[in-house]
């Protein structure tokens, strides 16, 4: 599945083609004209960068690898086809999947209850090629919440009401769609990574954010973590992308400030960045 590693570069159109050649034969269904709406843009984007991906490889600790816009693409186009809408101007951006998130359901934040009950996602989720005894990939049935996605998605939940006007003015995507596991099954986020496979990895995140981010034509993009913002300031501002790049506090239990109140940090930060206003019924 991975291979020699790829080069950090956006694709040209040759690049284009066999990104869709290959991802029909890998049983992805086709995406309409690329240049038609902001969904099919983006989806595009996405497309070329699975292509890049396949060519890297990973060493120890990494022994398992997943990629949820593979596997469970049917889930993750409906949520961009549904919610990629034009005329969005704040990109809310995590780092990469959680295993009981994005792993299961292929939406960024993708606690099943949310992604079911609130979203209305709905589509098929197969399986990893290679996948852990102890992580087995459930889709849209797996029973374990998670607790980052519960958060992110409740918290505009409440303030929103319906998604619609959540999505009016926002969109959400991660940097990285892989996830990666060690023998044991433990979670490793990319900054666990060997230093030359994650500047491989990230370089070729890099270029793609830039890329949807231009298809997308927001003009903030809210790091959910420091890392995701501090990725994103650097990526758009060597690609000279003119956007204004901030960060909110990560929804992480593993974060003892997001224990002690997650929504009240994370909604006064939003009300300083002007976001909350986009976001009241009122």
């Amino acid at each position: 599945m991975f291979g020699d590693n790829a080069p950090a570069h956006g694709s040209e159109d040759g690049d284009k083609e066999a990104a869709s050649s290959e991802s029909e034969q890998r049983g992805f269904k086709p995406v309409p004209d690329v240049t038609a709406t902001p969904s099919s843009r983006f989806l595009q984007v996405e497309l070329e960068l699975n292509t890049h991906l396949r060519r890297l490889s990973f060493s120890e600790p990494v022994r398992y690898i997943y990629n949820p816009l593979e596997y469970a693409w049917d889930t993750h186009r409906c949520y961009v086809e549904k919610y990629c809408q034009g005329g969005q101007s704040v990109l809310f951006l995590g780092m990469n999947p959680g295993p009981f998130g994005m792993a299961q359901t292929g939406v960024p934040f993708g606690e099943v209850k949310s992604v079911v009950d609130w979203l209305k996602i709905t589509g098929e989720v197969s399986h990893p090629q290679d996948e852990h005894p102890k992580r087995r990939i459930t889709g849209l049935a797996c029973t374990q919440s998670e607790v980052s996605g519960a958060r992110f998605w409740g918290f505009f939940r409440k303030l929103c009401g319906e998604p619609g006007l959540f999505f009016r003015h926002c969109f959400v995507h991660n940097l990285c769609p892989l996830v990666f596991m060690s023998a044991s099954g433990k979670n490793l986020t990319p900054p666990e990574l060997p230093a030359a496979e994650r500047e491989a990895l990230l370089a070729l995140c890099d270029v793609a954010l830039c890329q949807a981010v231009e298809a997308l034509g927001v003009s903030m993009v809210i790091g959910v973590g420091r890392v995701a913002e501090q990725r994103a300031r650097r990526a758009l501002s060597a690609a000279s992308v003119s956007v204004r790049v901030a960060g909110i506090m990560h929804p992480s239990p593993r974060n003892p400030l997001a224990n002690k109140g997650w929504e009240e940090v994370a909604k006064a930060k939003l009300a300083e960045l002007g976001v909350m206003s986009l976001l009241s019924n009122t």
